[in-house]
């Protein structure tokens, strides 16, 4: 299904926490989003564990990733 209003559509969560953690340090990240898979031993596969079951953290990062991608325009 097309949703060209979407900007995430076609967009992986692993691709998004890749360019993230390219952009940013984890500390920042940490900041950011106070979740402990950020502050905690932090790796891009423990996060994608926990992002996929938890929304709210998902939706959040989405944000910031999007709040990146502005600023690159």
């Amino acid at each position: 299904m097309e949703q060209p209003n979407n900007p995430l559509h076609g967009v992986k969560l692993t691709d998004i926490m890749g360019e993230l953690t390219k952009e940013y340090s984890w500390d920042y990240l940490a900041n950011q989003i106070n979740i402990t898979c950020f502050k905690s031993n932090p790796s891009i596969k423990s996060s994608l564990k926990f992002l996929r079951k938890t929304p709210w953290a998902r939706e959040k990062v989405e944000q910031l990733y999007l709040h990146l991608k502005s600023k690159e325009n």
